[in-house]
Formats: C-alpha cells, sequence, structure tokens
C-alpha cells in the first residue's frame, strides 16, 4: 500500500494528468484481477506485474498502457484508459485486456489459480476500485486551464526566455505528451516533445542542436526547434549543448538523473558562460507525504561535503538557506573515475572540429588517409607515460578502442582519455623516424584489444557497473545451474545473456539493475528479471551487427624521445 501511495503521488508531483492516468490504470488493474477470479480464470503475477506498478522500473509509463492494450483509434489519438468512467466500462475493458495478458503477454506472467486466495480479495477489490472510481468522478477531467506549475512552465517560456532554447526534462511520458499538447495549444511553437516512443529522438535532438551535432547545413531554419521537451531518454548520450537553459519540471528520486540531464548542456561546445538550471518542487502536500525534496536535499549534502563544486540546480528557499554545490558529471563521482563514453565522445569530436577549423582541407584528407597509416611524434617519457605506441583499432564486434602499448610490449593505460592526450601535438610539429618494434607493438595492442573485448564483452563498461555485474553473475550462474541441473532450461537466459554482452543497456534497465543489485539479489532472482526486461524488449539497445570478422586497424602513433642534436 505505501509503495502505491508514494508512486502515485509522485505522479502527481509530476502532473495532474498524469496522476489522474495513474489511478485509472490502477482501478483496471483491480478488475483485471476481479475478471480472473469471478471467471475462474488465473491470476496473471510476477516481474512484470512488479513493473506495472513501478513506473521508475522503465523510461515510459506508456509500458503500461502497451500491456493495458490502449490502442489507437481511428483519429490517431489514444483510446487511454482515463476515458473510463463507470464500473461497467472498467469491467469491459479488463476483459479484453485479460485476453491480451492470457494470449499475447501470457510468457511475461506467472499464473496461479484463483483458489488459492481467500474470499475477502474480491471484496476489497472491489471496495478499492469503487472508491477511486467515486474519487475521479468527484474530481472531474483535469482541467489545464487551472494548472498553476503549466501556467509557470508557459511564462518561462514565453516571457523569461522568450527567444532562447529551453530543454525541458520530466521523468513520464505522460507528462510529455500533456506538457506538449498543452503548450502548443498556449501559443508556444517551434516545440517537440520526446520520449522513449519517438521513433528518431536523435532527429529530434538534431533539430534543436543542430550546431553541436554538426547538422547545421542539413537542418533548415524553418525545421530548427526552440523548445524540447522530453524524458530521460534524452539525458544521455546527445549532444544539445547549443541551448544553455534546463528545466526540471519534476524532480527524479535519483539525483544521477540531475546530473546527466544538465550534462546534455553542459559539455564541450557550450558557448554560454552560465548555464541556467530551473527545478519545479513538489507542492507542499505532495512533499509532506513522500518526502522528495528532503531526500534529494540530503543526498545533495552528503555529495557536496564529499566532493564539492560551484553548481547550483535549485534555490532552497528556507532556513537552511540556498542548496549550492550539486556536483556534475565531471566531479567523478559518478564512476569513480574523470571519465565517461558520452563525455570521450565529445571530447574527440572536440578535437576533430578545432582541427579542421584551423585547415578545412583536413575534412578531405583525413577520410582519404587509408587503413594502417601510422606516423611517430616527439615524446618526452615519463614513469608513467613512458615511450610507444598508440593504437586505434576497430574491433570484431564493431567497438572502436585506443590502446598504449610501452616498446617492450606491456600496456600502459587502458583510460582512453589519457590516450587520446597523448596523441595531441601540434599541427606543424615534425614526423620523426618509426620505431624499429612499432608495428609489432601494434600487433600487441591488436591482441590486448581484442582479448579484453573477448573477457568484458569490449563494451561491457567498469567492473562496478550493471552491465559487467550483471553479465559476470549470471554467466556464471549459468554455468553452475547446467553443470547441477543438466535438465535445466537456460537457453532464453543465455540469449538475454549474450544480448548483454553485445549491446548497451537501455537505461531503464540499468537503473533496474542498479536497483537489485544494490539490494543484494540473488542469481536466480537476477536471472529472472533479465529474461523479463529481454522479453519485453527492454533490456538492450539493439543496433543491426556489422561484423568483419577481424579488427581493423584504423591508425596508430608511435611515441618517442626526440634525439638530441645541435
Amino acid at each position: 500500500m505505501g509503495f502505491c501511495r508514494t508512486n502515485l503521488f509522485k505522479r502527481l508531483e509530476s502532473s495532474g494528468q498524469a496522476f489522474i492516468q495513474s489511478v485509472s490504470r490502477h482501478i483496471l488493474r483491480n478488475f483485471i484481477f476481479l475478471h480472473a477470479i469471478e471467471n475462474g480464470e488465473a491470476i496473471p503475477i510476477g516481474t512484470q506485474d512488479a513493473e506495472l506498478l513501478d513506473p521508475r522500473y522503465f523510461d515510459e509509463d506508456v509500458t503500461v498502457g502497451d500491456l493495458l492494450g490502449e490502442e489507437d483509434t481511428e483519429d490517431g489519438q489514444t483510446e487511454a484508459v482515463g476515458t473510463l468512467t463507470t464500473e461497467d466500462d472498467y469491467r469491459s475493458r479488463a476483459a479484453e485486456v485479460y485476453a491480451l495478458y492470457a494470449g499475447p503477454h501470457k510468457n511475461r506472467f506467472k499464473w496461479l489459480r484463483p483458489g488459492l486466495f481467500v474470499e475477502t480479495l474480491t471484496k476489497d477489490l472491489q471496495k478499492d476500485a469503487r472508491s477511486l472510481i467515486r474519487f475521479l468522478n468527484a474530481c472531474g477531467p483535469w482541467d489545464a486551464s487551472q494548472d498553476t506549475k503549466l501556467a509557470a512552465l508557459r511564462e518561462l517560456l514565453t516571457a523569461t526566455y522568450p527567444n532562447q532554447k529551453v530543454l525541458v526534462f520530466t521523468q513520464f511520458a505522460d507528462t510529455v505528451r500533456y506538457l506538449e499538447q498543452q503548450l502548443m495549444a498556449l501559443g508556444v511553437d517551434r516545440m517537440v516533445g520526446v520520449t522513449g516512443d519517438t521513433a528518431d529522438p536523435t532527429a529530434m535532438a538534431w533539430r534543436f542542436s543542430p550546431v553541436s551535432n554538426q547538422r547545421r547545413q542539413a537542418v533548415s531554419p524553418a525545421e530548427e526547434l526552440r523548445v524540447l521537451v522530453a524524458t530521460d531518454v534524452l539525458s544521455e548520450g546527445q549532444n544539445l549543448q547549443d541551448c544553455c537553459i534546463v528545466v526540471n519540471y519534476d524532480l527524479p528520486w535519483a539525483i544521477i538523473r540531475l546530473i546527466q540531464r544538465a550534462g546534455r548542456v553542459d559539455r564541450i561546445g557550450q558557448q554560454s558562460e552560465t548555464i541556467y538550471c530551473h527545478s519545479f518542487l513538489p507542492a507542499d502536500g505532495v512533499e509532506r507525504i513522500i518526502r522528495l525534496r528532503s531526500r534529494v536535499k540530503h543526498r545533495l549534502k552528503e555529495n557536496r561535503e564529499v566532493v564539492g563544486t560551484d553548481e547550483a540546480f535549485f534555490e532552497d528557499d528556507d532556513s537552511q538557506g540556498t542548496i549550492l554545490d550539486l556536483y556534475n558529471e565531471r566531479a567523478g563521482i559518478l564512476d569513480g573515475e574523470d571519465e565517461t563514453e558520452v563525455d570521450l565522445s565529445s571530447f574527440a569530436y572536440q578535437i576533430w572540429k578545432n582541427a579542421i577549423e584551423a585547415d578545412p582541407s583536413l575534412q578531405k584528407t583525413i577520410p582519404a588517409l587509408p587503413s594502417v597509416v601510422y606516423s611517430t611524434k616527439p615524446h618526452q617519457p615519463t614513469p608513467t607515460e613512458p615511450e610507444g605506441v598508440l593504437a586505434y583499432v576497430r574491433t570484431v564486434q564493431g567497438n572502436d578502442a585506443l590502446a598504449w602499448i610501452d616498446y617492450s610490449g606491456q600496456s600502459v593505460t587502458e583510460s582512453q582519455y589519457a590516450i587520446l592526450r597523448a596523441a595531441a601535438c601540434e599541427a606543424n610539429t615534425p614526423a620523426l623516424p618509426r620505431h624499429d618494434k612499432h608495428h609489432e607493438r601494434v600487433a600487441d595492442a591488436v591482441r590486448l584489444i581484442a582479448t579484453e573485448e573477448r573477457s568484458t564483452g569490449g563494451q561491457l563498461g567498469r567492473p562496478s557497473g550493471a552491465r559487467f555485474r550483471t553479465y559476470e553473475r549470471l554467466k556464471r550462474f549459468i554455468d553452475e545451474i547446467e553443470e547441477r541441473m543438466p535438465l535445466f532450461d537456460s537457453a532464453t537466459l543465455r540469449r538475454a545473456v549474450d544480448q548483454i554482452y553485445r549491446y548497451p543497456l537501455r537505461q531503464s534497465a540499468t537503473d533496474t539493475l542498479n536497483r537489485q543489485l544494490r539490494s543484494g539479489v540473488a542469481d536466480d532472482e537476477l536471472g529472472s528479471i533479465v529474461v523479463a526486461l529481454y522479453e519485453a524488449d527492454h533490456l538492450c539497445l539493439v543496433e543491426e551487427e556489422q561484423q568483419s570478422g577481424e579488427p581493423e586497424i584504423i591508425c596508430s602513433l608511435g611515441l618517442r624521445k626526440e634525439p638530441e642534436g645541435d
């Protein structure tokens, strides 16, 4: 009860419309169970049902809508559960949904016969559902014209920042759709909403931030967006630094989301000296119940004491003063290192951008270079940065990787940042003769990268990450269970683990697995969760594989001490 209530109030903190939709879906789930009990049918239970109750499992609460059978009507609008008003409406819809559960989605659930439940369950479900129906009917439809939070956002977009680009984040797809519809009706143009259900979120990011994505020529002024409203599907892996204003329409439970959101604009290539971040705080009544603000404040305080920085994501209006020092993704505490894959890409892109601005001819010269091209540059060796070879290799799995091998054949560092920094030099730096062992060391680099890819899946990430830990635990679990129980059917779990090996996790899956790993989940339970995510297509971002059969050496650079001379 406490879990469901907290989740509903979290939806209310986001938007009244999202709250009403969740209450209506809760009522519908009650009638789905009632339909099963009253007709002597099996009751669906299990991991997927828990995910239905908790939108934080996935990026989008629309997942619930999919499983509840919401379909597009003839006019293209979704027939949402919020349109149901009477008990008969809910019962009719519940029968349709149960047919979907017991049919196409049967494998997503475990099933129990209704006789295992006490008779009072029927009465309790009916009482709960009828109370909520009376509540929704008493309140009536959500009136956007009375939404003061929406009005404040409109004021921000039309009065405070009437001409600037603004990036608005919310946790819930339902809120994105609500804001998109209402803001457009209120006259906010050149805007779009993006969720995990959007056909091409990256294309919307390019239209919003064409300069930082090198799409200036491809995006016309008429197509360019000024306002982008999105779920956290855009909080990672996107360059949005054409904008310097971020709005948190609701606060996430995990402050890492705040960091990731601001990190889309606070990155290399940002032209503004100041990043503006506006955060909507929970209403007092909601805050008293879920204590979201106090929880975030407590985490901010702990992190500030450990790290300290000069960023401020929202102002505190109580006696404790202003909360400064909310760390950002450059603070280095997210993963114990000072780099992430996204920032590395941004760093590499900036190197390329600076180079072609200094010499535009490089745009044709560099792509025309053959593979395995090499050179050698002067380098002042130190105990931690010795002479050697830097190699850029594209692996069999299609992943790009860098390696630094000294001339004795030992790996110097796996830090991709450190390797890129070591490769830096001025355009007029003279080349040195290659070392006699240059090509041997390049071969060592290829072998090292290939070994790493075989042992960790190439892009499994740091050993402390959700992807690495989940893969290692389940790989070991499968081997152990098959040895003890030869007849155990592990085929689906093996396919899911193989997908983790080859593709990056969805952010929603990362969040789910991190929570489970921190809670000490058992291997068999972890396997069940991964299988459920896999079967629902919520586990990995799967891209078409392009394997060449062997690694490709793109280029290499020798590092040699400049010979002494006159």
